[in-house]
């Protein structure tokens, strides 16, 4: 076995393929946009480099077939002030073999150490937390929109190179075809009445200031979680400009409170339902029959990608009036009967209780890992 590392051009390509390869015989595999990735490793279109460094690897058999792959990273931003030096793996793929596996994580293990790192969590991206996020342990389905989806072994892969769990992702799926629990309902209703609080869906006329209105909730709501960094306005721009293409202004929402923004969720239609059918490799021609499936395919499901609020008006029933906004919104277009609930981390007891209060039921758990190089600090 050889690893090679994945900088030129013909060996990127093999990099990006592999995993359809892999996954070739699994009915539930939905492959991520080729372009997407290859556009996540492009300095010229990825904020990222601004303040960080990445490396990636193919691991090959005898006869030169690729068996794996992985990418190693370090977000500069997230180190600041940071009581650990913390990199990151992500991308990870291999056939069912830990020898194959270990080698993929020592190159990424040396890799990180060179560069002053004193620990790995993975399998994680290199930007923001919203996509490819984390390993799946449990609800083995196709996977919704940027959502990392992996063979079962996957979790022995990483147990048994000395992984161990840094927190576990709940992902909590919303029969959107059943009224809200009454508690909920009443609650969500009570501050919608309320004349102090207004709620009102994104206009993308007015993309500028609602932007803005956004980075004000995130950079209140998640300060208090490890290793929080602002997020910066051009980060916010590139983020909507990627959905632009998917994104439905009725089902992204907002709420303010004597017109200070507060709160906002994040929705996007479930395209995976369309991409299933695509090709990776997002060319002219598979455009074209996006647009034209876009058009003919019924899209049943819904993904809630973010739901924040400024932490003094948590514990309000903010978010629960959020979601009320959403549901009224659907419930009348008939066709939507899933909404997927951004994945909360089992840290955060105050979104769990609120995916709990609307009904929804656990449907997939992803595992985001921790190695620490010094063996002793576990």
């Amino acid at each position: 076995m050889q690893i090679i590392p994945a900088a030129e051009k013909k060996v990127f390509k093999e990099f990006l393929e592999f995993p359809k390869d892999l996954y070739k015989n699994d009915p539930y595999w939905i492959p991520y946009s080729a372009f997407d990735v290859k556009n996540l490793f492009d300095p010229q279109k990825n904020r990222f480099f601004k303040h960080g460094c990445c490396n990636k690897w193919m691991l090959v058999d005898g006869s030169g077939k690729a068996i794996g792959r992985i990418a190693a990273f370090i977000n500069s931003e997230k180190l600041n002030g940071a009581h650990l030096s913390v990199g990151g793996i992500g991308f990870f793929e291999c056939i069912n073999d830990n020898d194959c596996a270990h080698l993929l994580f020592n190159v990424a293990k040396e890799w990180l150490w060179q560069n002053d790192m004193q620990a790995m969590d993975g399998p994680i991206n290199m930007g923001e937390n919203l996509n490819y996020w984390g390993l799946l342990v449990d609800g083995f389905k196709s996977p919704s929109l940027g959502m990392n989806y992996n063979f079962p072994y996957y979790e022995k892969l990483f147990d048994s190179y000395g992984f161990i769990k840094l927190y576990d992702q709940y992902t909590n799926l919303l029969d959107a075809t059943v009224p809200m629990p009454e508690r909920f309902a009443k609650i969500a209703d009570r501050v919608m009445s309320n004349p102090k609080y207004t709620f009102t869906h994104i206009d993308k006329t007015h993309f500028n200031q609602f932007a803005k209105d956004f980075q004000e909730i995130y950079n209140d709501a998640w300060t208090d979680f490890e290793n929080f960094t602002p997020i910066e306005m051009d980060t916010i721009v590139e983020t909507f400009r990627q959905m632009k293409p998917i994104l439905d202004e009725k089902i992204i929402w907002y709420a303010y409170c004597n017109q200070e923004p507060i709160a906002c969720v994040i929705c996007l239609p479930d395209v995976n339902r369309i991409l299933r059918r695509l090709d990776s490799h997002f060319d002219w021609f598979n455009k074209i029959k996006f647009v034209w499936y876009k058009k003919t395919i019924v899209i049943d499901r819904l993904r809630i990608i973010l739901m924040g609020c400024k932490k003094k008006f948590q514990n309000h029933g903010i978010e629960s009036a959020l979601i009320r906004c959403l549901q009224c919104e659907v419930l009348p277009r008939q066709k939507i009967r899933e909404v997927e609930l951004a994945w909360v981390g089992d840290f955060n007891n105050k979104m769990m209780a609120i995916h709990q209060a609307t009904g929804a039921k656990k449907d997939k758990v992803h595992r985001t890992y921790r190695y620490f190089f010094d063996r002793t600090s576990q």
